[in-house]
């Protein structure tokens, strides 16, 4: 499971020009799954995302996290994040989860998310429009498994 993490002063998610997501100040998540991915994967990653310090204390440090500033998440479904581009130049997206299994795990991550704070969505599987205005900029990576090994941590 991988996420991209975007710090965002406001963002928001259309389809067919209609608002399905917005959010002001808190994070933009781009999640993608992958074969293995499970509960377990999703638990790890909520947990990361809901502790990762990236907003500003009173000192203009990066040290506080979206619970502690009452933040709010655009979640986003990305299939692309598995994007394989090791040969030639069009993407192949083997690595990328069935969409059936994906949308199964999505639709979880979201329910988990949403006990801790409040999450807005795109639509699995739809073209979407996403506006997203990262504050810092500040973009972070996180993933489920060691990149190196596959090992899940």
């Amino acid at each position: 499971m991988r996420i991209l993490v975007q710090r965002s002063l406001n963002s928001k998610v259309e389809v067919d020009n209609k608002v399905t997501g917005q959010i002001k100040k808190g994070l933009v998540l781009l999640v993608g799954f992958t074969a293995g991915d499970g509960e377990r994967e999703i638990d790890y990653l909520i947990k990361k995302v809901l502790n990762l310090r990236i907003f500003e204390d009173e000192n203009n440090i990066m040290n506080k996290s979206i619970l502690e500033v009452g933040g709010e998440i655009l979640s986003i479904s990305q299939f692309t994040l598995y994007a394989d581009t090791k040969k030639g130049n069009r993407p192949s997206y083997v690595r990328a989860l069935n969409s059936i299994e994906a949308e199964k795990l999505y639709k979880l991550f979201n329910e988990k998310l949403s006990k801790h704070i409040k999450v807005e969505t795109g639509v699995f599987g739809a073209d979407m429009q996403v506006s997203i205005c990262n504050d810092g900029p500040i973009t972070i990576a996180l993933e489920s498994r060691d990149n190196n090994e596959g090992k899940r941590t």
